[in-house]
Order: C-alpha cells, then sequence, then structure tokens
C-alpha cells in the first residue's frame, strides 16, 4: 500500500494520547470501544483496526462473547458436542 499524507497533525497529551480525526475514524470504521493493534515497522508506528472474530476457528460470523473472548456459534456447538 501507499503512503498517502492527509496533511493533520496531533499533539501528543502527557498521558501519551493522542486523538484520530474523526475523518480517518469514519474512513476506516473505527468507532468507540474498537480495538487497535500497535506495531512497529523500522522507524514507522502502524494502527491496524483488530476484525472481531472467533478465537478458535478466526470466524466473523454469530459471534458470542465469553470471558472477554468471541467464541462463534458453531465452535460452541462443537464443544458442547465434544463435552457431551
Amino acid at each position: 500500500m501507499r503512503r498517502r499524507t492527509t496533511g493533520m497533525t496531533r499533539k501528543v497529551d502527557d498521558l501519551g494520547r493522542i486523538v484520530l480525526p474523526a475523518e480517518i475514524r469514519r474512513a476506516f470504521g473505527i468507532g468507540e470501544g474498537d480495538l487497535l493493534e500497535i506495531a512497529v515497522e523500522e522507524d514507522r508506528i502502524i494502527l491496524c483496526k483488530l476484525q472481531q472474530r472467533c478465537t478458535f476457528c478466526g470466524s466473523d460470523a454469530d459471534l458470542v462473547s465469553h470471558h472477554d473472548r468471541l467464541v462463534c456459534m458453531v465452535c460452541i456447538k462443537d464443544l458442547e458436542s465434544f463435552l457431551g
């Protein structure tokens, strides 16, 4: 992916936080409570929105939260049959 500049700048506050501009949040579908992965590549900081997926199979369909983990209904049924 080619790097694009937006011309936007933000100051880092005393706790190390920055605010992502609303235009960028909208463009990437980032909402309150979404998780962002923070990666470092050479001299760059990269933020990636984490997609909600099943802990076991990686599916993004029919997800249920259990102890702060997401599990899809297919895996829940598999676990139920395994546990008998």
